[in-house]
């Protein structure tokens, strides 16, 4: 009897690892193709992969015509469609698992990601963008069995990015703009630039739209698609990201899926980015935008995922430009302070102003050096300083240069200094100087005063 003992957990042992073979083999990711696939061009082919948090990390293959076979697929929760973009070389999204499992810690969702690489995988990018209305067409049909198991459509969201945002708005316009909100991730913009709004995402597409802009001088769209619009840095180059063409891939996609990790980022709530209507960047790093008066209690906008609290004031103001500067990597944050400055040198005065701010176990500095700033005698001058860190300083060093080798070093006399933290419903009270002499080129240490009521 004991021969068999030994054969018994054999058997035993090969049916478990058949079974957990079994169940690995049945988690779905997205078609993962290349560059042959790319100079062939397969046909468009959509797949539907669900995720929840039951399976956060294991894709499940939907049917297209009977998705509510899979019984994790309950209509009664909020669904959020995760719609990728243009595949060059077929690879797929390397973010798309983070942002998948990302979404699912801050809420309890079905996790619809559309694996369109099928149709999205084309030297031809023409091609590609035709196949963007099809795409469409499936995530249509899906919704609709979705109602039909009692689904609102203003429990949908979907995250396009770049022509997974167009993608969306095509969805939603088939549902007359009821669809909950819509978030664009950089959108596409060749093909698509000067279209009208039936031919590209518009604000009517859904209940709520939002879009993020990072690369709007090349893959990018350049204008508002928005009821709010970030443009992340200005909406161009990206600090971090490769400036040679000898960097690679890189220097092709770096700024474009900035938005992505931008966005992912914004699901963590360690660092908030606080976003500033503007009229134009060069406003914006002028320090002319830092008054978030008409948001209330709430304040200006923050970046991503959390700014559809803001959706009602959004709404009733129809479209908003905003703009912020990040850093070089995740978490991306900046931290700003207003700078106003008032001189009293008898004649104008033109340079750039470095700040760097301590306390007891840090420092950081911040280049205001855009473009050469004008002082003049007894007018404010405002300015935007923005740091790594968070500092609320116990000293302050300020170096004033002008650029100007050849020429004598001038002196930039202060009358006052005053720093305010932003945003500013921290509630931080303002730090001041008083009556500084800047040396060109030569740092200059003070310890700030809390300013007083008058200097408000």
């Amino acid at each position: 009897m004991t021969r068999w003992v030994p054969l018994r957990w054999c058997v035993l042992a090969m049916m478990l690892f058949l079974f957990t073979l079994h169940r690995v083999q049945a988690c779905e990711k997205i078609t993962d193709l290349n560059v042959k696939h790319s100079l062939a061009g397969p046909a468009l082919k959509v797949r539907l992969l669900l995720f929840t948090r039951a399976s956060s990390s294991c894709g499940e293959l939907l049917d297209l015509e009977n998705p509510f076979d899979n019984v994790r697929l309950n209509a009664s929760r909020p669904t959020t469609f995760l719609i990728h973009g243009y595949r060059p070389t077929g690879s797929p999204p390397k973010w798309m698992e983070d942002l998948t499992e990302a979404m699912l810690k801050r809420d309890d969702l079905n996790i619809i990601v559309v694996d369109w690489n099928r149709g999205a995988t084309n030297i031809n990018y023409w091609k590609v963008v035709d196949n963007t209305r099809p795409t469409a067409t499936v995530i249509t049909n899906f919704i609709t069995k979705l109602q039909d198991q009692g689904a609102t459509l203003s429990s949908i969201h979907m995250i396009g990015v770049s022509l997974g945002a167009h993608i969306s708005g095509f969805t939603g316009a088939n549902f007359q703009g009821q669809i909950g909100r819509i978030t664009a991730l950089d959108p596409a913009g060749p093909m698509f630039r000067g279209k009208s709004p039936e031919d590209r995402l518009d604000p009517l597409d859904a209940q709520f739209v939002d879009a993020l802009h990072t690369d709007m001088d090349a893959f990018g769209y350049r204008d508002t698609l928005g009821h709010i619009d970030f443009y992340a840095n200005g909406g161009a180059d990206q600090p971090g990201c490769p400036k040679s063409i000898f960097s690679g891939s890189q220097y092709f996609k770096c700024d474009h899926q900035r938005s992505v990790y931008l966005y992912l980022s914004s699901l963590n709530k360690s660092c908030p980015i606080t976003t500033y209507p503007c009229s134009s960047y060069s406003d914006y790093l002028d320090g002319r935008c830092v008054d978030c008066s008409r948001f209330g209690e709430a304040g200006c906008p923050v970046l991503g995922h959390d700014v559809i609290r803001w959706k009602e004031t959004l709404l009733n103001l129809n479209q908003t430009t905003t703009y912020f500067t990040t850093g070089k990597a995740s978490p991306f944050c900046k931290f700003g302070y207003s700078v106003d400055i008032v001189t009293w040198n008898t004649d104008e005065m033109w340079g750039y102003i470095t700040i760097t701010l301590r306390d007891q176990d840090q420092e950081t500095t911040a280049k205001i050096n855009h473009k050469s700033i004008k002082f003049e005698k007894f007018t404010e001058r405002r300015l935007l300083a923005q740091f790594d860190r968070d500092i609320y300083p116990e000293s302050i060093t300020i170096k004033y240069s002008t650029g100007n080798v050849l020429k004598p070093r001038y002196k930039l006399r202060l009358l006052r200094i005053r720093l305010t933290p932003l945003p500013m419903e921290r509630k931080l009270r303002p730090l001041c100087r008083y009556d500084l002499l800047l040396l060109e080129n030569q740092e200059v240490n003070f310890r700030p005063i809390p300013c007083d009521n008058s200097n408000f």
